[in-house]
């Protein structure tokens, strides 16, 4: 298996969207381009998780990725985690479509002997490492996420050092929503670390809707606009799989 090319939207938000299109549904036509939509909900002290939250699973499910529920001080554990692990269910999921190619529609990492499983993800852990990222980070900056996004701005931080451990090459971009004009801001291109951070997210403002379905949307269109999906009208194997044995 050959080093791939790995992309995610990951959603920083604090509550369930109130306008524009489903984000549920926008999730997974993201998914079918190629692309995992992961979603970390930051509470507050005084939330529980079942307040206004419950939407951020159901957004993760369809995008193909990773959902935590966590409270400002875990955050930037949670970040690094998310990443890392949707990394690998996504490789965990292209072996397993190759695997039924070669072996059979039923077989998964899990049918193999241990000896053989333990040999494939093996090969999973080193492309975790190996593999090109490219990762869109979605911050909502609704009215609720003001005291937020200090903590939001640190743990992206501390994923930018994390990551550039790893041997693949990383490109990071950050948006916000809801945008001025539009559904999303863009507060950074695509770089290589997100230390840059710093001189911006001081100057950001908090405020408005949520408007989660459409900020998804513009998110994907983030990635067609810098040519990172050739194009969106492919099936969604010539998108996803950069990977081959």
């Amino acid at each position: 298996m050959r080093k791939g090319k790995l992309k995610q939207i990951l959603l920083i938000t604090d509550g369930c969207s109130n306008q524009g299109e489903d984000p549920t549904l926008v999730s997974s036509y993201i998914n079918e381009q190629g692309i995992t939509v992961n979603v970390i909900g930051v509470l507050d002290q005084r939330q529980s998780e079942s307040d206004s939250l419950s939407e951020v699973e159901d957004i993760a499910s369809a995008g193909g990725g990773v959902c935590q529920i966590v409270y400002p001080q875990a955050l930037s554990q949670t970040v690094q985690a998310v990443t890392r692990q949707a990394m690998t269910q996504t490789l965990q999921s292209v072996v397993n479509q190759e695997l039924q190619q070669i072996l059979g529609k039923q077989e998964t990492i899990e049918d193999l002997s241990p000896d053989q499983r333990g040999e494939v993800l093996e090969v999973v852990e080193d492309l975790t490492e190996t593999s090109d990222l490219q990762l869109l980070v979605l911050v909502d900056t609704s009215a609720s996420m003001q005291k937020k996004l200090p903590t939001v701005k640190e743990a992206l931080i501390d994923l930018s050092i994390s990551m550039n451990s790893r041997i693949g090459d990383n490109q990071f971009s950050v948006y916000t929503f809801p945008g001025k004009r539009k559904s999303i801001n863009k507060v950074l291109d695509w770089s290589a670390n997100l230390n840059k951070l710093e001189a911006i997210f001081p100057k950001l403002t908090s405020g408005g809707m949520t408007p989660t379905g459409p900020a998804l949307k513009e998110a994907l269109y983030a990635f067609s606009q810098t040519g990172l999906l050739r194009s969106l009208r492919r099936d969604v194997k010539s998108e996803e799989v950069d990977f081959g044995i």
